[in-house]
């Protein structure tokens, strides 16, 4: 398996162009939390945080489909999000969340790896180079 630097890996951030303007940045919690973070570096607004889950850290799955942990705290309707992962294998937890959230006005969706409207890679799994 081959791992990718911080710096490459920031050097995709810096570089992938986004088509819309964001009302704000929703995380799937955990993994997309520091690559919210990154990004919110260009954009400047809010973050929110979607607990869903459905893997273990060993990317296992827990669940047959994923599953809410929290209920939602933040107002989304009407707004154009920009969904955040960090690894997507199936789809089905950005799936699972573009439903709960399907009375935003648009979700773009992005991933550091796999198949979103924004990704910095689709190939096999690596070791993201913030995990410890």
């Amino acid at each position: 398996m081959y791992d990718k630097t911080f710096e490459e890996v920031l050097e995709r951030f810096r570089t992938i162009a986004f088509s819309e303007q964001f009302d704000m940045i929703v995380a799937i919690a955990n993994g997309g939390i520091i690559p919210a973070a990154i990004i919110n570096q260009r954009f400047g607004v809010e973050i929110q945080l979607l607990k869903i889950n459905l893997r273990d850290s060993n990317q296992k799955p827990l669940y047959d489909s994923p599953q809410l942990m929290a209920p939602i705290d933040f107002e989304y309707k009407g707004k154009t999000i920009l969904l955040v992962e960090d690894r997507v294998k199936t789809g089905a937890s950005l799936t699972k969340a573009c439903e709960l959230l399907k009375e935003a006005k648009l979700i773009k969706t992005f991933a550091v790896n796999g198949k979103a409207d924004y990704s910095l890679y689709d190939e096999s799994c690596f070791k993201f180079p913030w995990l410890l």
